[in-house]
């Protein structure tokens, strides 16, 4: 129905600058650059006050200012021009009495426990101890960024879905207009679910999500080729497992998305002789039948993700100021 008002769109993606940029932020990259080629006014907010009432990055506004950056230079990388989209940062938003008027309005119209139990947004439990007030008013900060900028979309991952309802529910109370939500899938980190597998269920699998504060099961974007092959090859991956399997995973959000992929398996003539997978759902097939060895498609899958990242290192590695940004933030302590 927005599409049939004619009017130009506007949508948005709010990112905590938290750390180095993993391969599971590239999901959500792709889509914010299909809104970028449609025609849609997209906003990168870039949301330096959130991360640091999160404590990101030990909750130093130096460093998260510097990730900002960083992070814009990450998608340049991947092919996200920074003069195609317009960056707002949180500074701006909160400089505004306008806007904490907003964050009040929207506080009036929840209650406390609506509040906690939207606190799964910042990757947190509603019921943890430890836990500053300020973390409370985090929910009504990412509602009240959707008001002001006046948006019609709102993009993030499914991680963000809490928040993006407590919008649609609150914007009638408050006379702002109801926006529409997009969420992209969760990248699951390299160990799996493990020992939980098959008793975690709905929003419990997103505290296995692929995260920089676990690198040791983390794909990072800068990943050289050796690390790639490490990582990959001790993922967890077990033989006929096509559900919550971290390196299908990497083939149906990562991979399989990009334009004419084909996956190139080689396999010595007595395994079966190589083979190309033109889609995941053959792909899926395969391997749920016990027709493609695990160490074949972990091969497989760091061959085309180290292809796939080669021009990120490149990018890095030619532009000054991206190179000392990746490497101050490397050298930091990244926080959950």
């Amino acid at each position: 129905s927005l599409l049939k008002e004619g009017r130009r769109l506007k949508a948005y993606i709010g990112v905590e600058p938290s750390g180095l940029f993993t391969i599971g932020w590239m999901i959500w990259a792709r889509k914010f650059k299909d809104l970028i080629d449609s025609g849609i006014e997209s906003i990168l907010l870039q949301a330096t006050w959130h991360a640091w009432i999160n404590d990101k990055l030990g909750g130093d506004m130096e460093n998260i200012r510097m990730c900002a950056t960083y992070i814009e230079h990450c998608l340049e990388a991947l092919g996200v021009p920074r003069n195609s989209y317009r960056t707002v940062y949180a500074d701006e938003l909160v400089s505004s009495k306008d806007y904490w008027s907003l964050v009040l309005k929207i506080a009036k119209a929840l209650t406390l426990n609506r509040v906690k139990r939207a606190l799964t947004i910042m990757g947190r439990k509603s019921d943890e101890a430890v836990m500053d007030f300020s973390k409370l008013i985090y929910p009504c900060m990412q509602v009240a960024d959707i008001f002001y900028l006046d948006l019609d979309l709102c993009l993030g991952g499914m991680d963000q879905r809490r928040a993006h309802v407590l919008a649609i529910e609150t914007a009638d109370k408050l006379n702002k207009k109801k926006p529409v939500a997009l969420h992209t899938p969760i990248l699951i980190g390299l160990a799996g679910l493990g020992r939980m597998e098959g008793s975690v269920k709905g929003e419990a699998i997103y505290e296995f999500k692929m995260s920089k504060s676990k690198p040791e099961t983390a794909l990072l974007i800068h990943d050289e080729e050796d690390e790639i092959e490490k990582k990959i090859m001790k993922a967890y991956c077990p033989a006929k497992m096509v559900e919550n399997n971290p390196i299908l995973e990497i083939c149906r959000l990562i991979l399989f998305p990009e334009p004419d992929f084909t996956l190139k398996i080689e396999r010595k003539t007595h395994h079966g002789g190589d083979i190309e997978v033109e889609n995941y759902r053959e792909l899926e097939d395969l391997y749920f039948k016990g027709e493609l060895h695990p160490l074949d498609l972990k091969k497989a899958v760091f061959m085309a993700l180290n292809e796939r990242l080669k021009p990120v290192r490149k990018y890095f590695e030619h532009t000054a100021e991206a190179y000392e940004l990746y490497n101050r933030l490397k050298s930091l302590t990244i926080t959950r």
